[in-house]
């Protein structure tokens, strides 16, 4: 996958679309992650000792990894990725926009 946890995204297609948010958590085998205040459902919980009240939650649902693209900080705007290697071997993810390193 091109993004990982606690990447910045911008959200390319949907209801949502423009809206930038954190990744809160990634699945990469069902190819979906889960971004900051995007795709908000609401949740019928019942009452436990946890949550004593009970009543409707409101959280963030999993989108297609496809409708999100990394958020470049030097060009304020989504950017795809591509990986490099370094000289000394290590892999990184570099803007194609702008050509910065963003590992």
């Amino acid at each position: 996958m091109h993004v990982k946890k606690d990447d910045m995204v911008v959200v390319i297609s949907g209801v949502d679309k423009g809206k930038k948010g954190k990744v809160l958590q990634s699945f990469p085998k069902k190819n979906r992650v889960i971004v900051e205040g995007v795709n908000m459902i609401t949740k019928h919980v019942k009452p436990s000792r946890q949550m004593q009240q009970g009543g409707r939650v409101h959280q963030e649902a999993s989108i297609n990894v496809s409708n999100v693209m990394l958020y470049d900080p030097k060009s304020k705007t989504g950017t795809r990725v591509k990986h490099d290697i370094l000289e000394d071997g290590t892999k990184v993810r570099v803007s194609v926009k702008s050509g910065e390193v963003l590992d």
